[in-house]
């Protein structure tokens, strides 16, 4: 078979690329000349780990291939996925979709003979029916052109496996051929019995809608659990294990910290506060929810400068991580891009360093010095923050960094540390729903460990 993919970002090159590895030949296509010069050179635009090893495989085998002209794209596929991007509008929040429609238009218009047209993209509910009546405008007379919801649940850091192992497939369509034509192009998935849900193309977007609201209220929630545990004296990772070990609750996005961004729990959320609204359905859980992530992250800032004694005016903080999560170098609606110009507004000198995300940071946020390691970030600070969870950030040696930090004094929003151990170096520890624990706070784990 024969796939074209339109749109290089996030979810079109994995997508693309994880097509290929299933056997399909897949021709990714974009406007940006520049991008697809790069991707043509084995430069890879975004940072996931295992992409530029798949992506040059791919390559290799002949398989995957990219070109700034969607007619060659289009030409002899199967199916033609749309995987524009779909921003807020700064007006109200909602979708911006003129790109997916925009593509809709172009990809009808080249197609002849049979072929399927994808919304791969995170597109509110309805879009699928809009693309279907952009395509019967602009189509040839003699093309056939079935329109399905495909949409893609890709964790960044981790989207290769996800892709490749995912929990379930979602098709949207009510077209016989389509489904023939989605199991096919995901064969391997279905010898193995991934589940296929296969449903009308309302209740697939809705689907995905629903699943990153979901998991984004499971985060806001326990971010509040957290701090009812810093009030009460109790210990939000105890309460977030016992929670997780009820089979109808589960552990996944049980950990409490500054908030959630990225790519897709910020737009998302809104995105469909939005549309609840717009169809007189209101979605009140997931407005509070956007409400409280918001009020999170500024808080976080209001935070560490009560843990700097009530004011970090002429101070030096360090901030360890910039990117919302570890293994990616996005940073779009991350934590950061609220805490540390909070921060420098207040009279701090920042300090700062992240192994993926600062280039990405540097688009957002003016005025740091960065360092090329933790232990230079940490150098003569009168603070120290650990906002991102990235692997090097776990095993510091606290002794080292008690020595060169003119103030012992580490705020930690990941609760990496343990208070016992911050304790014995001297360092004045602060974590996020363990602070009024008492003495022998980690031991109250060991009950449920």
């Amino acid at each position: 078979m024969q796939l074209a993919m339109v749109g290089t970002g996030y979810v079109g090159l994995v997508s693309g690329a994880c097509f290929a590895e299933f056997g399909v030949n897949v021709i990714c296509v974009d406007t940006d000349a520049d991008k697809i010069a790069s991707l043509k050179n084995g430069e890879i635009p975004i940072y996931e780990p295992g992409l530029e090893d798949l992506v040059a495989k791919q390559v290799r085998a002949g398989r995957l291939f990219f070109t700034t002209e969607l007619p060659d794209a289009v030409k002899g596929a199967d199916a033609v996925f749309i995987a524009v991007g779909t921003p807020p509008r700064k007006d109200d929040g909602h979708a911006d979709l003129t790109y997916v429609y925009e593509a809709a238009k172009q990809i009808a218009a080249l197609v002849e003979g049979y072929t399927l047209i994808v919304t791969k993209s995170t597109v509110p509910v309805g879009t699928a029916r809009e693309v279907e009546k952009i395509v019967l405008e602009h189509k040839k007379p003699d093309a056939e052109i079935d329109v399905c919801s495909n949409p893609e649940f890709l964790r960044e850091g981790a989207a290769v496996n996800d892709f490749m192992r995912p929990d379930r497939v979602v098709i949207g369509t009510e077209s016989d051929r389509a489904i023939a034509v989605l199991k096919e192009i995901y064969r391997p998935l279905y010898i193995n019995e991934t589940p296929m849900v296969v449903t009308c193309p309302e209740s697939a977007e809705i689907i995905k809608y629903a699943s990153n609201a979901f998991l984004a209220t499971k985060i806001t929630f326990i971010n509040e659990i957290a701090d009812l545990c810093e009030k009460a004296g109790g210990s939000v990772q105890a309460v977030a294990r016992a929670m997780g070990l009820d089979g109808r609750i589960g552990s996944k996005f049980l950990h409490a910290g500054p908030g959630y961004g990225g790519s897709c729990f910020p737009k998302d959320t809104l995105a469909l506060t939005q549309t609840g609204q717009l169809l007189g359905a209101r979605q009140t859980i997931v407005e509070a929810v956007v409400e409280a992530n918001n009020k999170r992250q500024k808080d976080m800032a209001q935070k560490i400068i009560t843990a700097c004694g009530g004011s970090v005016d002429g101070m030096k903080i360090g901030i360890l991580g910039m990117a919302f999560k570890p293994n990616t170098d996005d940073v779009r609606d991350a934590p950061s891009l609220v805490i540390v110009p909070a921060l420098q507004k207040a009279g701090a000198r920042v300090l700062a360093h992240d192994p993926e995300a600062q280039a990405e940071a540097e688009k957002h946020l003016k005025d740091i010095d960065w360092q090329s390691d933790p232990y230079e970030v940490a150098n003569d600070v009168d603070a120290l923050v650990i906002l991102t969870e990235w692997n090097e950030y776990r095993a510091l040696s606290i002794a080292r960094l008690g020595e060169v930090m003119a103030v012992k004094r580490l705020i930690d929003l990941r609760n990496i540390y343990k208070h016992n151990v911050m304790r014995e170096h001297g360092f004045h520890y602060v974590s996020i729903g363990r602070a009024a624990v008492a003495e022998g706070d980690d031991n109250k784990i060991r009950a449920v460990s």
